[in-house]
């Protein structure tokens, strides 16, 4: 992409970010759009890190900050069910305390512009997080992941992030082979559970962080 294209891009990110926004703080979410990985680390340590302990969706996005190595310097617990050497055991165990946790971190699969957040899972371990537990929720996503709707963000989630994301975990599903999703019965099938945020849940504060990057699946 040419210098003029990428301008031209960032430009649309910026436009559509910002109406995101304004409808993401309509349904009550603390929502806020960055230019870059680097500001997003500032504004969630400013928002959370007085919190003691923290919860990490499996999430290349959140990753992507260096926030757990920032938080472990601040001497912070960390429930992340991806560190390696764990048995099945123990990441179910950190899986429900991340739900505990003072703060809960994670990405969205797609946004609306008309201020819904979509998310689907296998395990329910983020989607359970994100709806009630945790005393601060932060949502992370590149534009990438900004849809027109509602239909259009659940559409995102079946055509780009579900074969994406299947394939990136090597699991033996049809869209990990072919990338078109066949509503299938495959026992690794990481599509179970879906979660629409229409607005803020009633008791969890939920910030959602738009980064004018592409991250994530």
């Amino acid at each position: 992409m040419d210098a003029n294209a990428t301008d031209y891009s960032q430009w649309l990110w910026e436009k559509l970010g910002h109406r995101c926004v304004e409808n993401l703080g309509k349904h009550g979410f603390n929502a806020r759009l960055v230019d870059d990985t680097d500001t997003a680390l500032d504004w969630i340590l400013e928002l959370a890190g007085h919190f003691d302990s923290f919860g990490f969706g499996g999430s290349e996005t959140v990753r992507r900050l260096g926030l757990i190595e920032r938080l472990q310097q601040m001497g912070k617990t960390i429930y992340d069910h991806w560190r390696p050497g764990l048995s099945s055991e123990e990441m179910n165990a950190l899986r429900l305390a991340q739900g505990r946790a003072d703060c809960f971190l994670c990405s969205a699969n797609a946004v609306s512009l008309t201020g819904e957040i979509v998310n689907v899972d296998g395990a329910g371990n983020r989607t359970a997080a994100m709806s009630f537990g945790p005393r601060q929720v932060v949502i992370v996503a590149g534009m990438n992941k900004v849809a027109r709707d509602l239909n259009a963000a659940l559409q995102r989630v079946q055509e780009i992030a579900a074969p994406m994301r299947a394939r990136s975990l090597n699991m033996p599903t049809p869209c990990a082979e072919t990338g078109v999703c066949t509503d299938c019965n495959a026992p690794q099938r990481i599509c179970r559970i879906t979660t629409i945020l229409h607005r803020c849940p009633m008791t969890t504060p939920v910030a959602v962080v738009l980064v004018r990057q592409s991250l994530g699946f």
